[in-house]
């Protein structure tokens, strides 16, 4: 599963797509994908999205379209808005006035602020479930996007089988995270390492969240600017059923265009040049040490047929190999003191 197709329209069995943003690097654009692009289906996915941070201007370029309901919510804030009202009772409602016939996407920017507005996790929870098993009883394919960042208190309740057992995780990364590891651990991203080796090193900085803000916000970072692009991390969780079974999971690097508004290879992104360009080694052939002398080293053939004819000399010439290998051969020299005596003859033993 490629970055584009997990955002492209919901699956039958995926009805869970997480969005992680950080302080360094925010998921924003893929929401505005998500919301922008057209179904290739014959009938277009109605898109509900609600709005508690960030305003439908940032998100939506085109508002007066037929398959877009925007829900803003960003004046309904407890303690200063009269009447406040619950905004997960308001979404309930919307997602129970969509025709069942529909597939729909619920797009909820963001869990964090609903999380401090409702006061509650464990209400919060239930909220999600019973959204949850609205989106997942529809007869067309249907699915929840929520918008999150990290570290958030609801993640590790939302990526448990308990909650939904497939899942798609998209964390948004800056991509002075990848030149970091590249440049100061020695750790490409694959095929550059190999996955164990990279996934290694790359799990536990990311996550992290000081040590990437550092890269980015501390002495010599790009700033909160940057490049026109990012590195989103893939996770997904589950197969073609939605049985429950534990599933396997797969996790793999893909960039983003930021501009343009589609995937890219990690190689064709700019800002990662560095790491994907090459250096060429030509393997240099050692110099022959007999060119370039005053006289001839070489021999002729009638020079070598010569040589080996030569005789070499033995030490023991005509002995047999055998016995020469067994045995001790022994030249004493005119000092040597050697008698057939026992020495210690005298002694009393």
């Amino acid at each position: 599963m490629s970055l584009a197709s997990s955002l492209d329209s919901p699956r039958p069995s995926q009805h869970l797509l997480l969005l992680q943003s950080s302080i360094s690097q925010s998921c924003l654009p893929l929401i505005r994908h998500i919301i922008t692009h057209n179904s290739a289906q014959k009938e277009p996915v109605k898109k509900l999205l609600f709005c508690v941070l960030h305003p439908p201007s940032c998100l939506v370029q085109d508002p007066a379209a037929a398959n877009v309901q925007i829900y803003d919510y960003l004046d309904n804030i407890p303690g200063y808005s009269d009447p406040w009202m619950d905004p997960c009772s308001l979404i309930l409602e919307a997602v129970k006035n969509v025709p069942e016939t529909l597939p729909i996407e619920v797009i909820i920017d963001s869990l964090d602020t609903l999380l401090v507005d409702n006061g509650s996790q464990s209400q919060t929870y239930k909220f999600l479930r019973s959204l949850m098993s609205l989106i997942s009883a529809r007869s067309k394919p249907s699915r929840l996007v929520l918008h999150l960042c990290t570290p958030s208190e609801m993640l590790p309740l939302l990526v448990s089988t308990a909650f939904s057992p497939t899942i798609i995780q998209l964390i948004a990364h800056p991509p002075a995270l990848l030149t970091h590891l590249a440049t100061e651990y020695m750790t490409p991203p694959p095929p550059l390492s190999p996955e164990a080796k990279f996934w290694g090193v790359f799990i536990p900085i990311s996550e992290r969240g000081r040590d990437t803000e550092a890269l980015i916000f501390g002495q010599g970072g790009e700033g909160s600017g940057g490049h026109s692009e990012m590195v989103v991390e893939v996770i997904a969780r589950g197969g073609a059923d939605n049985s429950g079974r534990r599933k396997a999971v797969e996790r793999y690097l893909e960039g983003w265009d930021i501009d343009q508004g589609h995937s890219v290879d990690l190689s064709q992104m700019s800002s990662l040049i560095s790491i994907w360009k090459r250096k060429v080694f030509v393997q240099e052939v050692a110099p022959d040490p007999t060119q370039n002398v005053s006289f001839n080293l070489h021999l002729t053939p009638s020079q070598q047929e010569s040589r080996s004819k030569v005789p070499l000399p033995y030490a023991h010439e005509g002995v047999p190999s055998t016995q020469a290998m067994s045995a001790i051969l022994y030249d004493p020299d005119s000092a040597d003191d050697i008698d057939d005596d026992d020495p210690d003859e005298d002694l009393d033993i």
